[in-house]
């Protein structure tokens, strides 16, 4: 990560859950895994000082929800759902920006009973908030996609268990049920990038997936734009996967802007680059839970001594 403190893989991860001891940070955090950078432990202390002047986003899968084999199966942590509630009337704006339609990451998460949130579906082509759904249409390049990607997989000889998910908004081919998924994935990538260019679409990958999605769109984009609809304290972004490299950028660009932000990964087994940028690194979508959890505790705390005093 340029310009900033960097840790091996995975060296940034803490076990500690809200309520039980954790390390002590320069800057006096408590009761939270602290951030391997100097500019993380800044964004984290940040947030915590002015809440109700933060962003928090978070992405859908792999960080709210475990990763399945059947993305349609796929359903947010209670205990996530249950932090993020916790947050709601903490935080200035809490929003979740993910690759899936904005609608299906709200039916999938119950995020309509999170109030106030903003969901930024489709990597920030679609937004959903208050039960209000805005969405462009399609790009003509998709349609024609959808129409040639089954011939084109099948001929590249893609392996059994390589199927297309529909997004509507983009196409996305998994390789998680073949029996060799790594390398049912670099099978059928050469062709994919092809198709992607002769429709002008962007290929995304991700963990076993390459997705195919109307360039112009990422989750960097997304939550720049967010974060400048209104005078910010600090940024925080947790993800999991490749998808979420530019929304780590993001925070990065806009702490150089002098605004203090966090980038959280969601640490897996599959997906150990994404680490190497982040400021702390957390055990899944167990440990994003705990931590919203424990930010949400901490604010609390704070907001008691203060009405107390």
């Amino acid at each position: 990560m340029s310009g900033q403190e960097t840790s091996p893989s995975g060296a940034n991860k803490s076990q500690s859950l809200p309520g039980q001891p954790g390390p002590v940070a320069p800057d006096g955090l408590r009761g939270l895994p602290v951030p391997a950078t100097a500019e993380g432990r800044t964004g984290l202390a940040a947030l915590l000082d002015d809440p109700r002047h933060a962003l928090v986003a978070v992405d859908f899968d792999g960080t709210l929800a475990p990763i399945v084999p059947d993305p349609a199966a796929a359903r947010a942590l209670p205990a996530a759902v249950t932090a993020l509630r916790e947050l709601a009337p903490l935080i200035g704006t809490l929003a979740v920006v993910t690759g899936r339609p904005a609608g299906t990451a709200v039916e999938y998460g119950s995020l309509d009973r999170v109030p106030g949130i903003v969901v930024l579906g489709a990597y920030g082509r679609q937004r959903w908030h208050d039960g209000q759904l805005e969405t462009p249409p399609a790009p003509e390049g998709l349609a024609v996609a959808r129409e040639r990607l089954p011939g084109i997989l099948a001929d590249a000889g893609a392996p059994d268990g390589t199927w297309i998910e529909d997004k509507d908004d983009a196409l996305a081919v998994h390789t998680r049920r073949a029996a060799d998924p790594v390398a049912a994935l670099e099978q059928v990538r050469a062709p994919l990038l092809k198709l992607a260019a002769d429709t002008d679409l962007r290929a995304e990958p991700g963990r076993l997936v390459i997705e195919l999605r109307p360039a112009g769109a990422d989750k960097g984009t997304a939550l720049t734009e967010l974060a400048r609809q209104r005078q910010r304290s600090a940024i925080m972004f947790c993800g999991d996967d490749l998808g979420d490299l530019p929304a780590f950028a993001a925070v990065r660009r806009l702490r150089a802007e002098g605004l203090p932000g966090l980038a959280v990964c969601s640490g897996s087994a599959e997906v150990t680059n994404l680490a190497r940028e982040a400021d702390l690194v957390v055990d899944g979508p167990e440990g994003v839970a705990a931590f919203l959890a424990g930010i949400a505790a901490d604010i609390g705390r704070s907001s008691a001594k203060v009405r107390n005093s």
